[in-house]
């Protein structure tokens, strides 16, 4: 495989920080992003120790900042892998919106700014690459609780499916990683969210339901799954020049979700 540069969004931690390093491990040269300054100075000691300096570069790319993402488009890069995201759950029907609207901010219009002015850039100068979004199992699907989160990933996946038509012309590739429910501390954090604002002497949902169901979930091998297996096909996934458009892992998650939206034409109210 060719030697790529590729800028990652949300690489201080998880799915992201895992594959930066592998794929670097692998040759390919990284700008790894990161939300907070405090993260900057860390995760470069630590590629350091690692004996890749010379491979991963670390930088503060903080979506909400617009002269952060001024400056990353000038930097030069192949692929862009909008890994960067956060969740919020509980009951939809009790949300309160200016919540909601901060997951969309974050999850799909930050994202969507810094993707549009990559692919511009890249269609000015003639050039060709790839955009690859971090999108999720939720996002092919929507389970009870984890509707707000879920969509944002739905709207995701209606945005690369629409770019991939869109920018096929330009030779500019669009790829979807869906993973499953991997124990990196992410939806755990997503789970807590409801519990600043869920009250029970206000909400019809109680707050130790609420907190049973998660628990039950995360429980269950399918919530706390070895994110090593997702981040070894990210390492493979994201540098290459080939591949499906849409990447759900594990298979027993892809072959739940194919049934699912199979069932979904025969659902009754």
């Amino acid at each position: 495989m060719e030697t790529k540069t590729i800028l990652i969004t949300g690489a201080g931690s998880g799915f992201g920080k895992g594959a930066a390093i592998g794929m670097a491990q692998n040759g390919h040269n990284i700008i790894a992003t990161v939300h907070v300054s405090s993260q900057v100075t860390p995760l470069r000691e630590e590629v350091a120790a690692l004996g890749l300096s010379d491979k991963i570069r670390v930088e503060r790319l903080d979506l909400t900042d617009h002269y952060d993402i001024k400056q990353a488009l000038k930097w030069d890069f192949d692929i862009l892998w909008n890994n960067a995201g956060m969740g919020e759950a509980g009951p939809v029907w009790e949300i309160p919106v200016d919540i909601v609207r901060k997951n969309y901010e974050v999850n799909v219009f930050l994202p969507l700014v810094l993707t549009q002015g990559v692919v511009q850039r890249w269609v000015r100068e003639g050039r060709k690459g790839k955009v690859v979004f971090t999108s999720s199992m939720g996002g092919l699907f929507t389970p009870a609780n984890w509707g707000t989160y879920v969509s944002t990933k739905h709207a995701l996946e209606a945005f690369a499916e629409a770019m991939q038509q869109e920018l096929a012309a330009y030779g500019i590739k669009i790829q979807t990683i869906n993973p499953g429910a991997y124990y990196t501390g992410y939806n755990e954090t997503m789970a807590d969210n409801p519990f600043r604002w869920l009250d029970d002497d206000v909400n019809f949902t109680k707050r130790a339901d609420l907190r049973k169901g998660f628990d039950d979930f995360f429980a269950t091998p399918e919530g706390k799954m070895d994110p090593k297996e997702m981040i070894d096909r990210m390492i493979e996934i994201v540098p290459s020049d080939e591949g499906k458009f849409r990447n759900v892992v594990p298979k027993v998650i892809e072959d739940m979700l194919k049934d699912h939206q199979l069932k979904a034409w025969e659902n009754t109210i």
